[in-house]
């Protein structure tokens, strides 16, 4: 019996409701990133005031009550009664989706709230708002609550309490929103102070002269709760940071200007590492993805150069072009444009869609490097980078063999994979899974214990080299790295396609000690640098094997860490027997299935990227060459009485 399907079947979410329903639509996820995106928004509004010139300094507070608050000290927003709603302006900005005076550029040239969302989701994902606003010599105070209905529960996101007041005379601009998130929405609604404070120091660096100050009330240790951050320098003070613990090659070079409406800034600096570090901004925030201003200014670069090389006699008449991944072996490059009405996908921002951005970047940054490259003083460098990218098109050639074979078309079925991968019989990629065992032994038990209709396993037979010190050419000759490009089927660098992904997650199992750690290091390199779509689209995990077995009778407890141990031991009592796991061979199929494998109870820890900046420091300090800043960085941070695993920056925990 078909089912009626009438105009009373139609939902009407009002007010903030949409935003409670599906707040992944909003902020990304519920997770630790989404968590985190909503004090991003309203950092991004100070930042608007700050960029445009209404502001010189922001705070931001992670307080004890879980809550954050933002302070600036521009203009303040707004108090008047809005002329069609018959409210205060701040409660229409704080109440109503796709409101906010981001729509032309009357107020603000450039802006990274474009959408108009940003203030009132966050309000609609918070247990209570608070709004301060200084104008006029007044002090105004709004507060918002969602409220559960008692019967229905039902809940009223972002309620006013009351009407915007005036609390009393000031002498003060600008305004200061507090917020604490709703864990009814939240998976986890506890402030990671690291993460804060590394996009704090970003954005320092993107808005020179611009006074930041990051507060954590959390931290008992009064000289590391506060820290300021102001860099004159901007963008060169940028590049000098990424490149702290890496072998500069040349001076940095600074592009910074306006072109039809888009402001570009640039700067570049070469090191003697063999993999490109680019990061790109859009209105101050992070675009990982890329978009059409970094397609822009990586055109710009190839061109600039090959034109030198031809000038200056490096490549004749009858040479072909270097390739763009020659041009870019070693550099590091920060690029951040202002677009008046930024076009990006999705509200995370992830990536700009502006096609007319990229011709005019293109043209802006290509002429600019040109002058540059011609400017005799510039001779040493042009000639450095021109010297480098020369010798990265040989080692591409003499890799070009490997490559064509890690893009064949039936991977699964070729040579260098024979008796080693066992391939799962299903064929939708979505259901798929690829685990990438440390070593035979533990190989074993998982193809023995896995389920063969959806679950592939590859074991490793060896350390795979550590692809942070080695060219291509060398990373391409290393046999567990040649088995993992076949498996995964996408390719590697500039022929990355994550649509051939063969399985939608990538599951790195390897024992819970420090061999297994250098593995998990190594592997999370080389996917770093020749594979990051996999780690930003989630498809990067971390098998989370338990580290013990409690045995009383016929009931077995799995512990995955120290906490889970006592509690266990002090549930079952007297007259146990405890297993300590020193690696994933101790355990036969079955173990392995229940604990690690089995979709329905294994812990799985996803990778992911909260800061690109960072994680390029941390690639560099813990993988590179140098080994004093890694020396450092452990007495700093490491915890050598802890038991506990250590879990990385970025990474999200779960089941799954």
């Amino acid at each position: 019996m078909a089912q009626s399907y009438t105009a009373k079947d139609i939902t009407v979410l009002e007010g903030l409701e949409a935003v409670r329903m599906r707040p992944g639509m909003y902020i990304g996820s519920t997770g630790s990133r989404g968590l985190h995106h909503l004090v991003w928004e309203i950092v991004d509004n100070a930042i608007d005031e700050a960029s445009n010139g209404y502001a010189s300094e922001i705070s931001v507070t992670l307080k004890k009550d879980g809550s954050c608050e933002v302070t600036d000290n521009g203009r303040g927003m707004p108090v008047d009664i809005h002329p069609k709603l018959g409210v205060s302006a701040v409660e229409v900005i704080y109440t109503q989706l796709h409101a906010g005076g981001k729509f032309d550029d009357k107020n603000y040239a450039y802006s990274g709230g474009l959408h108009g969302v940003g203030a009132s989701v966050v309000n609609a994902l918070s247990e209570w708002c608070t709004v301060d606003v200084y104008r006029d010599f007044t002090h105004y105070h709004m507060r918002f609550e969602s409220v559960e209905d008692p019967k229905t529960h039902k809940i009223t996101a972002g309620k006013p309490v009351a009407p915007l007041e005036k609390v009393g005379n000031t002498r003060k601009m600008g305004s200061t929103i507090c917020f604490k998130p709703d864990p009814r929405v939240f998976e986890e609604v506890e402030f990671n102070s690291e993460t804060v404070r590394h996009r704090i120091r970003d954005l320092a660096y993107l808005n020179k002269g611009v006074k930041f100050i990051f507060i954590d009330e959390r931290i008992r240790d009064e000289q590391l709760r506060r820290s300021e951050y102001m860099f004159e320098g901007g963008l060169v003070d940028f590049i000098g940071y990424l490149n702290k613990d890496k072998t500069v090659l040349t001076e940095p070079m600074l592009f910074e200007g306006d072109s039809n409406g888009v402001r570009i800034r640039a700067c570049i600096q070469y090191t003697d590492s063999y993999t490109e570090s680019v990061f790109s901004y859009v209105n101050n925030i992070p675009t990982p993805e890329g978009g059409t201003h970094e397609t822009g200014f990586k055109a710009a670069l190839t061109k600039a150069f090959n034109d030198y090389a031809r000038k200056s006699g490096a490549l004749k008449e009858k040479d072909t072009n270097l390739s763009g991944e020659d041009f870019r072996e070693g550099i590091t490059a920060v690029l951040a444009v202002n677009v008046k009405n930024p076009q990006f996908e999705g509200q995370t921002k992830g990536k700009l869609g502006n096609t007319e951005v990229r011709p005019i970047v293109e043209t802006w940054i290509g002429e600019r490097l040109s002058v540059y490259l011609e400017d005799l003083k510039n001779q040493n460098t042009a000639h450095v980078v021109l010297d480098k990218a020369l010798k990265a098109a040989k080692v591409r050639e003499a890799a070009r063999k490997a490559k064509q074979m890690a893009r064949q078309k039936n991977e699964l079925e070729a040579a260098p994979l024979v008796g080693k991968l066992s391939a799962c019989t299903g064929r939708d990629w979505k259901k798929n899974e690829l685990f990438i065992v440390e070593g035979d032994s533990a190989g074993g038990s998982a193809k023995q214990g896995r389920d063969r209709r959806f679950q592939a396993i590859l074991p490793l037979r060896g350390k795979p080299l550590n692809s942070e010190k080695k060219r291509i050419d060398q990373v391409l000759a290393n046999e567990e790295i040649r088995s993992m490009i076949t498996a995964l089927g996408t390719g590697i660098g500039e022929d990355f396609d994550l649509t051939r992904l063969k399985y939608d997650k990538v599951i790195i199992l390897s024992d819970a000690d420090q061999d297994g750690a250098h593995i998990r290091a190594i592997l999370l390199t080389f996917f770093y640098r020749y594979m990051k779509p996999l780690i930003t689209d989630g498809h990067v995990y971390m098998g989370m094997p338990p580290l013990y077995k409690i045995q009383k009778g016929d009931k077995a407890i799995y512990c995955y860490d120290d906490k889970e141990l006592a509690e266990a031991m002090k549930g079952v009592g007297k007259g146990y027997s405890l297993q300590r796991y020193k690696g994933l061979g101790e355990m036969n199929p079955e173990q392995l299935w229940e604990t690690t494998m089995n979709p329905e109870g294994r812990k799985l820890t996803q990778v992911s990227i909260e800061d690109d900046a960072e994680a390029e420091r941390m690639v560099t300090i813990l993988m590179g060459d140098k080994v004093e800043p890694r020396k450092d960085y452990i007495f700093m941070y490491a915890d050598f009485n802890k038991k506990d695993e250590f879990k990385p920056v970025g990474a999200e925990g779960g089941r799954g």
